[in-house]
């Protein structure tokens, strides 16, 4: 039983488990439900891959997937573009602004580069409601295009976008793990936990938060401009600060700092609100109170919850494991994507 339950194969089942679902359901809602929480997730990641492995809470996060949004619709729309050069063009897009304003706003710290953030989110939002011309305002851009074929590939129907998407998820999920177990994940970990120590160990902490920052948004864009081509239609409100706590509810509820965080919340919430749908005015009412204890009683979220009830239970079980495996408990709850106590320099 406990081989069957190593991450390995759990990861094995899950990517199973996504390949299959359009196969094992006729109900289209379903599917494009499904469709719309992998666009989320990948959100979410670059989201956690700034707060919850660098330390800084960036609250323009859906300023930039409304950039990856707009980009894209635009490029194809208003100026008849391929696909898949404007999918490309609108994350170069985003990454060149992402680079501006990391460049400025990573010279603040905590809950300044938060303030920071929202507010430019907040103009960004702005941005796009106002400028009728290009944006088309508050009636939106409609006629998105769905992804070109690819030789006999064809992406019309919910089945086939559903596919597309999920390519892009494990895609995401794959750069998340090599970034996450490899130096520069290290690095970005020494930030989080003291910036000021990562520099006195000759960590150049300016030159990762700005590549960290320029990644997120990428991720950003990306999730923008998928979301974009799955619903043809897009305005003003994608931008809005909603959107970024909703992203921001989807990674604390699965846990900050954490690989798996991110499916784990936005399955939960995403669901739980389709089955909630008959009480949606009353949405926040309950959203808010199971939060908010879910903070106090699992500030790790629900996937950091499990992996230090596991830690707990096998230090229990086996007195002499902390010995026998040759780290500290610090190490193994890192292994078992643990976070710190120092989690968001948000203030």
């Amino acid at each position: 039983m406990t081989n069957v339950l190593k991450q390995r194969n759990v990861v094995i089942i899950l990517i199973l488990f996504a390949l299959a679902f359009p196969l094992m359901t006729s109900n289209t809602y379903m599917i494009h439900v499904m469709t719309l929480s992998f666009i989320w997730m990948i959100g979410v990641y670059g989201l956690n891959l700034l707060a919850g492995y660098t330390g800084y809470l960036s609250l323009a996060h859906a300023g930039f997937f409304a950039i990856g949004a707009y980009s894209l619709g635009l490029l194809t729309v208003k100026a008849q573009m391929n696909f898949w050069l404007a999918l490309v063009l609108a994350l170069v897009i985003t990454c060149s602004i992402g680079l501006v304003v990391g460049a400025i706003a990573l010279r603040t710290k905590e809950h300044f580069f938060a303030i920071y953030t929202l507010c430019l989110g907040y103009i960004i939002y702005l941005v796009i409601d106002k400028w009728d011309s290009l944006t088309e305002g508050v009636r939106g851009l409609i006629g998105i295009p769905a992804p070109a074929p690819i030789g006999p590939i064809t992406f019309e129907t919910e089945k086939a976008h559903y596919y597309f998407v999920l390519f892009f998820l494990l895609l995401v999920v794959l750069i998340m793990y090599r970034i996450v177990h490899s130096l520069s994940g290290r690095t970005y970990i020494a930030i989080r936990n003291s910036e000021d120590l990562a520099q006195t160990i000759g960590i150049s902490t300016k030159t990762n938060k700005l590549t960290v920052f320029v990644l997120s948004t990428f991720f950003a864009g990306l999730s923008g401009a998928l979301y974009a081509s799955f619903v043809r239609f897009i305005g003003p409100d994608i931008g809005s600060t909603t959107i970024v706590f909703d992203l921001l509810t989807y990674l604390l509820v699965g846990g900050i700092g954490t690989l798996s965080g991110p499916i784990v919340g936005t399955l939960l919430i995403v669901w739980l609100s389709q089955l909630l749908q008959d009480f949606q005015q009353y949405r926040m009412l309950i959203f808010g109170p199971a939060l908010t204890l879910l903070i106090i009683f699992a500030p790790r979220g629900i996937v950091g919850a499990v992996a230090t009830w596991n830690m707990n239970r096998k230090l229990k079980k086996y007195p002499n494991y902390q010995a026998r495996s040759g780290r500290s408990r610090n190490d193994s709850l890192v292994k078992s994507e643990i976070v710190p106590e120092k989690q968001v320099k948000e203030g």
